[in-house]
């Protein structure tokens, strides 16, 4: 009896740790998105010469790449641009929407994630 004890108990403290590491797996996912979401949206490339002013489409790219290199999905219609301004005091705002599945037995628990970064004063 105490070794189906035992059995239970590490096969619910697996279960428990598999599922508090996927959900902070995603949340750290989510929080280097918006990380460089905001480096992105700082434009300093451009405002120190390095690069020219990016187009929309380019920054919606740019965003969809770094999601991929986090194991994130997204489409370009789930990427938000926006622009206040013109020239040097130019604002970008970017954003971003999505779902994560976090898979356990016998059932899924969707997260929804909305990292942004940039300047909203629209």
């Amino acid at each position: 009896m105490k070794k189906i004890k035992l059995l239970f108990g590490i096969g619910l403290a697996v279960l428990a740790i598999n599922s508090v590491w996927q959900f902070g797996a995603s949340e750290v996912k989510n929080v280097q998105l918006q990380d460089d979401m905001r480096d992105l949206a700082s434009q300093l490339d451009a405002r120190i010469g390095f690069s020219v002013p990016k187009t929309d489409e380019d920054y919606r790219n740019a965003v969809i790449r770094k999601a991929e290199g986090y194991g994130i999905q997204l489409a370009p219609e789930q990427v938000t641009v926006e622009r206040t301004g013109s020239g040097e005091k130019q604002a970008i705002y970017l954003a971003a929407n999505y779902h994560v599945e976090v898979k356990l037995p016998g059932f899924s628990i969707p997260l929804h994630f909305t990292p942004s970064g940039g300047d909203k004063r629209l």
